[in-house]
């Protein structure tokens, strides 16, 4: 009996390890075709998936009432003025090649402008102080607002003169200011009449005379004139209103600090002109070393100097008080 149950246990073993062997066998097979199946031919190209962007950071939209700064233009190039004459004066800025300026290597000089015939209106002052250079106010006595402009000068740093009415070689046929000079006039007159006007401004620290082509030929009367001022501490600019004036030769003897005029910038009222004049005068001052102008307050005139006199400095020039150049 024991060999009988130890025969079956053997046949169940024996079929058990067939079984077994089986499925290994089995096992290998399937990975054998597994493999290869997936095992990639030769020179074929497998397709590759699209690359996918990384994600971009989002950016903080603008507020809608943030406008968006439009592209700025590149910086324009900045050309020095420069003019059409050798010794240019006032010329608008050109384009183009920057070159030296045309006055360089040249001495400087040194030119004062002199506003005549102020006192009719403070609108016609602060104009020509809104300028900002150096200017001297010229007044007439009597006129309409003079008391006024004197007071505006001083109180805006301008330096003021006494336009002393003087006799012309027409009058009486050309107008001339009540409170003029005449040469009909005696001393005593004469004197008393200036230091009227000396009492009315005192802040002036000159004079020059307005009119005067025939007064000023007279040395006799110029005298007395000349007298008064060198008493009072005031300089003396001949306008030169004559070839014949006696009053820078007599001034000079006399010891008063005095000048002449060199140029006048505004017989004509045309800005063309007044430059023309302009240039003339800066001539002078550079050949002299100084130079005296003159004009007046026209709107023509306000307007060329509002224009031209700023520039004078580029130009080798530099604008002074007209007490600044008499001796």
């Amino acid at each position: 009996m024991n060999r009988t149950r130890h025969k079956r246990y053997k046949q169940q073993q024996g079929g058990g390890g067939r079984f077994a062997t089986l499925a290994i066998l089995a096992v290998i097979v399937l990975a054998v075709c597994g493999y290869l199946f997936l095992k990639p031919h030769h020179g074929t190209v497998r397709p590759v998936p699209p690359t996918v962007p990384p994600p971009v950071a989002s950016r903080t939209p603008l507020s809608p009432e943030t406008p968006v700064p439009p592209p700025q233009p590149p910086a324009a190039e900045t050309v020095p003025k420069m003019g059409a004459t050798p010794h240019p004066v006032v010329t608008p800025p050109v384009t183009g090649e920057a070159r030296r300026p045309d006055y360089a290597g040249e001495g400087k000089g040194r030119l004062a402008v002199i506003i005549d015939d102020m006192g009719s209106s403070v609108g016609e002052a602060r104009s020509l102080a809104d300028i900002g250079v150096p200017l001297t106010f010229s007044i007439i006595p009597g006129l309409a607002r003079y008391r006024e402009v004197a007071s505006f000068a001083a109180s805006a740093g301008i330096e003021t003169m006494i336009h002393i009415p003087m006799q012309p070689k027409e009058w009486p046929q050309r107008r001339l200011e009540a409170n003029g000079l005449l040469l009909s006039m005696d001393d005593a007159a004469v004197r008393d009449r200036l230091e009227g006007f000396m009492r009315d401004m005192p802040s002036a620290v000159g004079a020059n005379n307005h009119m005067g082509s025939e007064y000023t030929e007279h040395g006799d009367k110029m005298r007395v004139v000349l007298g008064v001022l060198k008493s009072r501490g005031l300089f003396f600019i001949d306008s030169m209103t004559s070839p014949r004036t006696t009053g820078l030769r007599l001034a000079r003897e006399m010891g008063v600090r005095s000048e002449r005029r060199n140029v006048f910038l505004d017989n004509e009222q045309n800005e063309a002109y007044i430059q023309g004049q302009l240039n003339q005068a800066v001539q002078t001052a550079r050949k002299a070393g100084t130079a005296i102008a003159i004009c007046h307050p026209h709107p023509a005139t306000i307007k060329a100097l509002a224009s031209l006199l700023p520039g004078l400095e580029q130009q080798g020039i530099t604008l002074v008080p007209a007490s600044r150049l008499v001796r």
